[in-house]
C-alpha cells in the first residue's frame, strides 16, 4: 500500500527544506522540530478549562498540562507524549490532547516528564508512574483512569500500567498505545525497511534515541525499558493499539498486542497501514489522524462505559 498522499506531501516538504536528520542535531535544535510541526497543525478544539499544574515526585516537581471537556467528566486519560525520551513538550502535544479530551469527553492530563539527556533513564519511567499514581489519588475523583501515550509516550503507558499491576496501584480501565516503542532491539524487519527512508522515523533516528535516553545497554532489557520482554504480561488492562504502516515500530508494536492477547488481555490493534509514525499527532493536518483520535477517543468511551 502506498504512503498516503498527505503523508507523502509532509515528507516531501521536510526533504525540500534541507534539514538534517535528528542524530546530526544538537540537542536544542532537535527538541525546536516538533514546534515547526505543531505550527502545521494549528490549535486545537477549545475546551471547558486548560490549566498547567505542578505533579510532586520523589524526585521533585515535574509540569503538566489539564484539559476538562466539560463539568463531570466520566474518566480521566494521563498522557505520555512521544519524541524518544529525548524531544517534545506540552505545547507540541496541545493539539491532539484537546482532539482526544473532546471526542472522549475524558479529562486529560498530559505529562511532562523529564526528558534524556539530562535526565536519562528510569527517570522518564519514574514520572510517569508517580503522575499516574498522583492523578489517581487528587484529580480523577474515583473514576475510571486510562493510560495513553504515543512512541516513546507509548512505552511510558505501556510500562505505567505493567508497574500499576506489579505495585497494586491504581486500576486501569484501558491502555492506549499509539504506535509505541517496546523493545530495544533494532535489527527486526520493519527497522531493516525503514532505514534511511527520508520518513519522519527511521532506525538511526531511534537508535539515537535509545543512546541518548538509556545508553547503558544491558539496562535496556528491564521491562521498564522494553515492556515486551516482561516474562508475564497477564493482569493487564484492555489494550487498544494503534499501528502505522510506514513505520520502524510497526513489527514490535504488532509483537506486544499479540503477547498481551496470548495472555488473556482483551486487545485491539487498529492499522493505519498508509501513514507514517507519528500521524497520530498531526490533527488538523491529516484526515487520518483525525480518524485515529476519533476512533481512540470511541474506544475510551466504551472502555470506561460511557457509551
Amino acid at each position: 500500500m502506498p504512503l498516503h498522499p498527505q503523508a507523502q506531501g509532509l515528507v516531501d516538504m521536510i526533504a525540500e527544506s534541507g534539514a538534517p536528520p535528528l542524530y546530526e542535531m544538537s540537542i536544542e535544535d532537535a527538541r525546536s522540530v516538533p514546534g515547526v510541526i505543531s505550527e502545521l497543525i494549528g490549535p486545537g478544539p477549545d475546551v471547558a478549562d486548560v490549566r498547567d499544574i505542578s505533579i510532586p515526585t520523589p524526585d521533585g516537581g515535574i509540569g503538566a498540562r489539564v484539559y476538562v471537556p466539560a463539568d463531570d467528566p466520566p474518566g480521566t486519560i494521563v498522557y505520555y507524549h512521544g519524541g524518544g525520551w529525548v524531544i517534545g513538550s506540552l505545547d507540541d502535544w496541545d493539539a491532539v490532547c484537546r482532539a482526544l479530551a473532546v471526542g472522549s469527553g475524558c479529562r486529560v492530563v498530559s505529562v511532562d516528564y523529564r526528558l534524556a539527556p539530562e535526565h536519562r533513564y528510569p527517570a522518564a519511567v519514574a514520572d510517569a508512574y508517580a503522575a499516574l499514581t498522583w492523578v489517581a489519588a487528587n484529580l480523577a475523583g474515583g473514576r475510571p483512569l486510562v493510560v495513553a501515550g504515543d512512541s516513546a509516550g507509548g512505552n511510558l503507558a505501556a510500562v505505567a500500567a505493567l508497574r500499576a499491576r506489579d505495585e497494586q496501584g491504581p486500576a486501569i480501565a484501558l491502555q492506549l498505545l499509539v504506535y509505541p516503542v517496546v523493545d530495544h532491539d533494532l535489527t527486526g524487519s520493519s527497522y531493516q525497511e525503514f532505514s534511511n527512508t527520508g520518513l519522519i522515523l527511521n532506525l538511526e533516528e531511534m537508535a539515537w534515541f535509545w543512546d541518548t535516553y538509556a545508553p547503558d545497554v544491558a539496562a535496556r532489557a528491564d521491562p521498564t525499558a522494553s515492556p515486551l520482554r516482561a516474562p508475564d504480561l497477564s493482569g493487564l488492562p484492555p489494550a487498544y493499539v494503534v499501528i502505522a504502516g510506514y513505520d520502524p515500530l510497526r513489527d514490535e508494536g504488532l509483537a506486544y498486542a499479540a503477547r498481551l492477547e496470548a495472555a488473556g488481555v482483551p486487545v485491539t490493534v487498529v492499522r493505519y497501514d498508509d501513514q507514517l509514525h507519528a500521524f497520530f499527532t498531526m490533527v488538523n493536518l491529516l484526515e487520518s489522524a483525525d480518524q485515529a483520535v476519533t476512533a481512540a477517543a470511541a474506544a475510551v468511551r466504551s472502555a470506561i462505559g460511557a457509551g
